[in-house]
C-alpha cells in the first residue's frame, strides 16, 4: 500500500491531516535537515495508522516536500 504525504518542516506543534484514503498532510517541528523531518513525519504517521514505524519505507522525496511512503504491515488498524 502505497500512501502520498505532504510535509511541513519547521512548525510551531505536530499535526496530522488526513486528506484522502491514500493522503495525509503532516505538520512537524522537527527542521528539514539530517532526514530529521522524515523521521518525524514516519513516527507520527505509525501512531495514526496504529503501525510500527520500521513497517513504513520512504520510497520517493527524500529531499522533497512531497513524499511517497509504502507501508509493509498487511494490517492496518484504523
Amino acid at each position: 500500500m502505497f500512501i502520498k504525504l505532504k510535509v511541513h518542516p519547521d512548525c510551531r506543534r505536530e499535526k496530522v491531516f488526513k486528506k484522502a484514503p491514500d493522503a495525509y498532510e503532516i505538520w512537524t517541528k522537527a527542521p528539514a535537515e539530517r532526514g530529521l523531518a522524515n523521521a518525524s513525519a514516519i513516527r507520527q504517521l505509525s501512531l495514526v495508522l496504529g503501525i510500527e514505524a520500521k513497517k513504513i519505507l520512504l520510497i520517493k522525496g527524500a529531499t522533497s516536500p512531497s513524499k511517497i511512503v509504502k507501508i509493509i504491515a498487511p494490517e492496518i488498524k484504523k
